[in-house]
């Protein structure tokens, strides 16, 4: 992309949003209004899914985010002390 071109507009981002929600797809964030005007005219062009399947897919997403274990949750095991005093116990390593 040049660095000249026109960044992409408040009102360009809003809709290719509701476009993606709507056609139940993802989109990369585009550079330029040139590109945020080609994603718009391809998610114009894809299906728009129904209200239940958008439903049923965003409830499977959660269920699956929050059956899925979290290796970044801290246990109990691994902090001594409580709310501002709390602390990681000895010997743990931080890095992992």
């Amino acid at each position: 992309m040049s660095t000249t071109a026109k960044p992409p507009s408040d009102k360009q981002m809003r809709y290719l949003r509701n476009l993606a929600m709507q056609r139940g797809e993802s989109f990369a964030y585009p550079q330029s209004f040139a590109q945020a005007d080609r994603e718009i005219e391809r998610l114009k062009g894809r299906r728009r899914g129904s209200y239940v399947e958008r439903r049923i897919e965003r409830e499977q997403v959660s269920r699956d985010l929050a059956f899925s274990g979290d290796a970044a949750a801290v246990r109990g095991t691994e902090i001594t002390g409580y709310g501002s005093s709390a602390r990681w116990k000895a010997g743990r390593a931080l890095s992992a």
